[in-house]
């Protein structure tokens, strides 16, 4: 199984007098737009994900969206266990209910960084994914690990590889 972690897109600041509650901040148009660049870069790299799973807070949800749309994956799932305080372990256990499909996550810091690390037995979490950064990660034995990082991608590098 393959499993394939970003970290949501550039998002409405906190500090922004405009700003929403934390749950309904969307992603700003830069955000957005950049993210369509990544995930065409992510289209470059070969990922076919069998299954795109997001939180429900609309920013990652939309980070989400965007790349099933450069996918044309039909669909994205909805869990509240990839929220950003969320354990990794419960993201695993309903995950694991299911087949082991190569599956595409999108959520936040610093679960993103926290689950990675779970999968890879590390102590702690390893990695800062930037936001609209993703990590590649190889799960033979399904989602309950252990598995190995193959890679990461910044956003930059994805953009890079958009090929625009």
């Amino acid at each position: 199984m393959y499993l394939w972690i970003v970290r949501h897109a550039i998002a409405i600041d906190r500090d922004d007098p405009e700003c929403p509650a934390d749950p309904d901040r969307e992603l700003t148009p830069r955000g957005r737009q950049r993210m369509e660049r990544e995930a065409r870069g992510f289209a470059g790299l070969g990922i076919a994900p069998e299954r795109i799973v997001s939180s429900p807070l609309v920013r990652a949800f939309q980070t989400a969206e965007v790349i099933a749309q450069v996918l044309r994956h039909p669909e994205v799932e909805i869990t509240p266990t990839l929220v950003g305080d969320e354990d990794p372990r419960a993201l695993i256990a309903e995950l694991s209910r299911s087949p082991n499909e190569d599956t595409l996550l999108c959520g936040h810091a610093p679960q993103v960084d926290a689950l990675i690390a779970h999968i890879c037995r590390a102590p702690e979490p390893f990695t800062r994914l930037k936001k609209g950064g993703v990590a590649a990660l190889e799960c033979p034995a399904g989602i309950e690990g252990p598995g190995s990082l193959l890679w990461l991608q910044t956003p930059k590098q994805l953009r890079g590889r958009a090929g625009d």
